[in-house]
């Protein structure tokens, strides 16, 4: 089965260089979408960055923040590949062949999530996650719609963990290189996105999901996987 994983970046070429060797690194066959913003500065080193490995590619887009142009591009890619997945552009894969154990568990469960070891969070979050397209395809994204950037992972979680589908591999290293873990240097892009009011935003958003439309999201997801048997 075919796996895409999709990168939304800004103003750091640099990380999707290093991405590209941790795809060496790891035989890694998964394909790469790297999508990066139509007014991003940097715009023109990413072209260099993704010629340094055959797997990647470049989407560019008007800007929509990481959520909103992780759907975007999702709802290409779903109809294309098997199996989707995203990493920020500061997670750094480790384990030798990972995306083979990713897709051999997501072809195991035919609906649902799994996501690895960011050596940050562990299991208690997907800062990194991978899944079944079909639930793209059902649902028409992979991020609740009005999240900005923060509480992705924890409607993943809340999503898999509702299906029942949802599977922790800590053996698959997917190394989060955040600040938080004084593995990267703070700079803009950390600033925006964790600034107070896209926090608050994007809680209210997450818990207005969770309460609200998680259930019904849920059972459309059952009843297609039910009537694709």
């Amino acid at each position: 089965m075919t796996l895409a994983v999709i990168v939304p970046s800004r103003g750091r070429p640099q990380n999707i260089q290093r991405l590209a060797q941790a795809w060496t690194d790891t035989n890694a066959q998964a394909d790469v979408i790297v999508a990066v913003d139509d007014d991003d500065p940097t715009r023109a080193d990413y072209y260099d960055a993704i010629q340094t490995h055959p797997r990647f590619d470049l989407t560019v887009r008007p800007r929509l923040r990481m959520g909103g142009t992780l759907n975007a591009v999702a709802r290409n890619a779903c109809r294309t590949w098997d199996h989707l997945g995203f990493l920020g552009d500061d997670h750094y894969p480790r384990t030798d062949r990972w995306d083979q154990q990713v897709t051999t568990e997501l072809d195991r469960l035919r609906t649902g999530i799994v996501y690895g070891n960011d050596l940050l969070q562990g299991e208690r979050l997907p800062t990194a996650f991978f899944l079944t397209a079909n639930v793209v395809r059902t649902l028409g994204w992979m991020a609740p719609p009005g999240l900005t950037h923060l509480f992705i992972d924890d409607a993943t979680l809340a999503l898999g963990r509702a299906l029942d589908a949802i599977t922790y591999l800590p053996d698959v290293v997917i190394e989060h290189l955040h600040p938080i873990a004084g593995k990267a240097t703070e700079d803009d892009g950390y600033r925006e996105a964790n600034a107070p009011d896209v926090w608050q935003h994007d809680k209210d958003v997450f818990t207005r999901w969770r309460d609200e439309q998680l259930t019904v999201d849920v059972a459309r997801i059952k009843e297609a996987a039910c009537a694709s048997l």
